[in-house]
């Protein structure tokens, strides 16, 4: 994963309602918007959650209550054998491939085929055998920390660690679990409470409607950015609504990387490009009248106009009372 820019995660997620036909097809759509990554998630539903589990509130609202959390979950996953599959086609297209498991043995299964970055969702970094499993890895690892406190995550965090993943290989996405987040919920300013006190690389994943967020999230910092998306909003399904359509997803990548590089070295000094500007803009000191050589230069027979290719106004007091070593004709540039 190459981190000497902002990586784009296009979080396909489950927004594919169980289909390969449509998980194939948004990897096609993440590689043509942009992203770096395209990413879904891995769970045996099972081992996820109990049959008495209840579903989040905007998940009753856009499937409805007539089925479990478990049922829904296991209507819109793939099958735990496909993702080396998706893994190979994701290749093929030319973009990486992520997932983020879910349970113990989805971390079997994304070890198994191959993946350099393990992305841990935010309802893991308080399950402590899972984090001990991915920590013994040694990978890359991406956390979203959604819900969480500061403590907890340092506390996830000390545990990647202790188990051998090293801290400059940890990268911690802000993250607010509501879909969609309320603006005034997001608090972007704690991605950099996260990286002070932490001391680590930081991003955001990001669950507004729309795409500024996540720019302004760039603009301060993060060096990830993770968004959902779909092929159609309209689609049934729990995510589709919190979602980006591939043109939006487009805009945002688009945008990311115009202000990615604005954002440049922090070295304030005159760029390349208006190099040709100084001398047009900038002033000189010219002949206010004719000057005989000899003459004093004062303050009215000098003053100080366009271009800037001549000796600049900042040498005011130095020039005044100096000789004139030639004539000068109005408006030429003084010499000394």
């Amino acid at each position: 994963m190459n981190i000497s820019k902002v990586i784009v995660i296009a979080e396909a997620g489950v927004n594919h309602n169980g289909s390969m036909e449509l998980a194939k097809e948004m990897i096609i759509k993440a590689k043509e918007a942009g992203a770096d990554i395209v990413k879904f998630q891995t769970a045996v539903p099972e081992l996820v959650m109990t049959r008495s589990a209840g579903k989040a509130e905007y998940q009753v609202k856009l499937t409805g209550d007539q089925e479990s959390q478990l049922e829904m979950c296991k209507r819109i996953h793939l099958p735990i054998d496909s993702y080396k599959e998706l893994k190979s086609y994701a290749k093929k297209a030319g973009i990486e491939f992520l997932s983020s498991p879910f349970d113990l043995v989805s971390i079997d299964v994304l070890e198994e085929i191959g993946l350099a970055t393990f992305k841990i969702p935010s309802g893991e970094i308080t399950n402590l055998t899972y984090l001990e499993k991915i920590g013994r890895l040694g990978k890359r690892v991406i956390m979203s920390v959604g819900m969480a406190t500061l403590g907890e995550i340092e506390a996830a965090v000390t545990v990647l660690e202790r188990c051998g993943t090293k801290r400059e290989n940890i990268i911690v996405l802000h993250c607010n679990t509501q879909y969609p987040t309320p603006y005034e919920d997001v608090n972007l300013n704690a991605m950099l409470t996260i990286r002070d006190a932490l001391k680590v690389r930081v991003g955001y994943s990001d669950h507004t409607p729309g795409i500024e967020i996540p720019i302004a999230a760039v603009t301060m910092g993060a060096c990830v950015i993770e968004k959902h998306f779909t092929l159609d909003r309209n689609m049934e399904g729990p995510d589709h609504k919190a979602s980006l359509e591939p043109q939006e997803l487009s805009a945002m990548v688009q945008a990311i990387r115009h202000v990615e590089s604005a954002l440049g070295d922090g070295i304030k000094r005159p760029s390349q490009s208006e190099q040709p500007n100084i001398s047009i803009a900038r002033k000189s000191i010219v002949a206010a009248r004719a000057i005989r050589k000899g003459e004093l230069f004062t303050t009215e027979n000098l003053i100080v106009k366009r271009p800037g290719n001549g000796i600049s106004p900042m040498r005011w007091y130095e020039v005044l009372g100096q000789i004139a070593l030639k004539d000068f004709e109005e408006d030429e540039l003084i010499k000394i």
